[in-house]
């Protein structure tokens, strides 16, 4: 017994480090401090970092995995997606109030190195399946798998973005703002009669974003943005960025100094082409309905185009706490810049009334997720993405195809 709880203790611990400095950035002597350890008493529960690392991912994994396996016991799809995500901002009010342990954010997922990371991805395998079962049942919407995976990321993915944003909020408070969660999810933003509409053409809108293509530090930062995207920051290395260009890692080092400023070169990069959609959509005719749909439509084709992949947010967790704190608070402000299309539509009667705020981060959170979505539907054009994927949101989760 004593065993089990100082080797929960030892994982609280170090999930608050992994989240506070990214895995890399964290070391077993900090951990150990934090649970009145030496380090060589730590090595006796976890020989390894990455060790540790996997085992708090675990633990997290396993705690989302047991919230939708008890929402699974609500009587229709509806109840169990809103169970599930009450259940969760309900266990982020505890972290936040100390009367759960902390959980491991997933950010760093990717940096899980053999023989661990087989376990990892299969746990986070059992997550996504666990979620996916939420939306299933005799009264839910048919659906193509690829249609069913879209909407399934979509809902773990705004549930963990969450904790992303959450705690601009008392933690009194985060049961009211999961019931504003989870109405978006489940009734969308459209007022009745409003449709997806796909007339606006995306390539005007696309066209105002898309950079000199030849340009080497353009080069860079969409091979560097796309590996860091799939490998994490830290699987990311000069050598295979360069590789990737058939570049040296002297041409590397002539455009950036240092991976870190490259990272935050193409965070620069995903801020930026958000800020040109975000413009250029407010200024175009129609409701803030449709002024929302194109600029889902054309962030989710950008994500998916040659030009894309923007840079998920997660990459922030692993560069130093100055530079992550300024990307954050970045990302946190764009998001919010979603809000005024939200609340010209509910001006204008083409979006119901919801919290404007909540919506955009939810809004934001998909965009940032869309990078990842072509693991879960496989390939799929632009426009096709955008309606498996983004129309779910603004129309509701439940939405017939």
């Amino acid at each position: 017994m004593r065993f089990n709880e100082k080797r929960e203790a030892i994982l609280d611990g170090a999930a608050r480090q992994f989240n506070q400095h990214g895995i890399k950035g964290a070391t077993l002597a900090e951990v150990a401090r934090s649970v009145g350890l030496a380090t060589n008493s730590l090595t006796y529960y976890y020989r390894k970092k990455e060790e540790l690392a996997s085992a708090c991912l675990l633990r997290s994994m396993a705690a989302i995995d047991a919230l939708a396996g008890a929402a699974q016991s609500a009587p229709s799809p509806a109840e169990r997606v809103r169970a599930f995500l009450l259940a969760y901002v309900d266990m982020l009010a505890d972290i936040a109030t100390g009367r759960h342990p902390e959980m491991a954010v997933f950010n760093d997922v990717r940096a899980i190195t053999p023989p661990h990371d087989a376990q990892v991805f299969a746990g986070y395998n059992n997550m996504f399946r666990s979620v996916r079962q939420l939306l299933r049942g005799p009264d839910a919407p048919v659906l193509t798998r690829p249609a069913l995976n879209a909407r399934a990321h979509l809902l773990l993915s705004l549930a963990t973005w969450t904790r992303a944003w959450i705690f601009r909020y008392e933690p009194a408070d985060y049961a009211r703002v999961g019931e504003r969660i989870a109405d978006v999810m489940l009734n969308g933003l459209a007022q009745p009669g409003q449709r997806w509409d796909t007339t606006p053409d995306t390539e005007p809108v696309l066209e105002a974003l898309q950079p000199d293509q030849a340009d080497t530090r353009e080069a860079f930062l969409r091979a560097a943005t796309r590996l860091v995207n799939e490998h994490g920051y830290h699987g990311a290395s000069v050598d295979r960025i360069s590789a990737e260009l058939n570049l040296t890692k002297g041409s590397f080092y002539h455009h950036h100094e240092t991976k870190d400023e490259l990272v935050s070169a193409c965070f620069d990069r995903t801020f930026a082409a958000m800020r040109a959609v975000q413009s250029t959509v407010a200024e175009r005719p129609g409701s803030g309905w449709q002024r929302l749909v194109l600029a889902c439509r054309t962030m989710v084709r950008y994500q998916m185009s040659e030009h894309g992949p923007l840079l998920r947010v997660s990459a922030w967790s692993a560069l130093p706490e100055a530079m992550r704190r300024e990307k954050l608070r970045t990302m946190n402000r764009l998001g919010e810049r979603f809000a005024s299309f939200i609340v010209d539509g509910m001006a204008d009667g083409s979006i119901r009334v919801v919290d404007p705020s909540v919506a955009a981060q939810m809004v934001s959170g998909m965009v940032n997720a869309a990078a990842e979505l072509d693991r879960w539907i496989g390939k799929a054009s632009a426009d096709t993405a955008a309606e498996l994927y983004a129309r779910p949101l603004l129309e509701g989760l439940l939405t017939p195809a």
